[in-house]
């Protein structure tokens, strides 16, 4: 389901009057993440000053500590809730939606997995969000960490969702607004590649020129699916192109595209 089905939806739901009674006293959505119809708050945090370490990589326990690929650590102002969904529709669907959603809000996706490739649902229960209800089947799971656009480039959204052993669904969502400036914060490969095949494209408008930590970033990414053939559009898209032979990525893989696209975009050709 697409954003635009998405707010669809939510305005039939609001049109119609229907009540959202059962949400806990004192809650409320946030501002930036639209809520799926039918769902309920069932846990509702705000605080105005917490530390957060949001993974960019699969949990596992090792010698009794936490461990990831990388991380993300940020302090400021959080509000966290987490969704019970209408039993008509997989956590899957209604994650997939809010991601849509806040990409269609230029959000960039910093981390993104799906099922097993997460860790264990345990340890995101209840070492990273700190609430057990979000414990259910390490293959029914899925989070995406993502930094808001501007204006809002110094909040961090997470959103993590679960489908439990009773078949009851949950969407996690966590906002947090720095304190102080975020620093450039790079994407993982794997997340770039999902997202690539996930949507046929990747629009980087940030990335005028290339430079070493993007051009390297990109190349990993291309370089985990060897047969993947793109397209890269934009003013310097040539300029790209050779950055990205010269980090092994095969010629043949890569065409030009449209010189006129702002920054790089990179499209799967089929």
């Amino acid at each position: 389901m697409g954003c635009m089905r998405w707010f669809s939806l939510m305005g039939a739901v609001l049109a119609s009057g229907a009540a959202l009674a059962a949400d806990i006293p004192g809650s409320h959505d946030l501002e930036v993440l639209p809520r799926f119809p039918g769902s309920q708050i069932v846990s509702f945090k705000q605080v105005a000053e917490q530390e957060r370490i949001y993974p960019q990589g699969a949990i596992r326990r090792i010698s009794g500590r936490l461990r990831y690929e990388r991380e993300v650590q940020v302090q400021g102002a959080l509000t966290s809730l987490t969704y019970e969904l209408p039993r008509t529709h997989s956590a899957t669907e209604v994650f997939t939606a809010a991601r849509e959603a806040m990409q269609a809000q230029d959000a960039e996706l910093l981390y993104w997995c799906q099922g097993r490739e997460c860790g264990s649902s345990s340890l995101w229960a209840n070492a990273v969000f700190g609430n057990a209800t979000l414990y259910g089947s390490d293959d029914q799971q899925a989070y995406v960490l993502m930094r808001l656009a501007e204006p809002r480039q110094d909040s961090v959204l997470a959103l993590y969702s679960i489908t439990r052993g009773n078949r009851r669904a949950y969407l996690h969502a966590e906002l947090l607004a720095a304190d102080a400036p975020l620093a450039e914060v790079l994407p993982t490969p794997a997340t770039l590649l999902r997202q690539l095949k996930s949507s046929g494209e990747l629009r980087l408008p940030k990335q005028a020129e290339p430079s070493e930590a993007w051009t390297t970033l990109l190349a990993r990414s291309l370089n985990q699916d060897s047969t993947l053939r793109v397209s890269l559009a934009g003013p310097q898209a040539e300029a790209w192109r050779e950055a990205l032979i010269a980090q092994r990525v095969r010629a043949a893989r890569l065409e030009l595209g449209d010189a006129t696209a702002s920054g790089l975009r990179i499209s799967v050709l089929r």
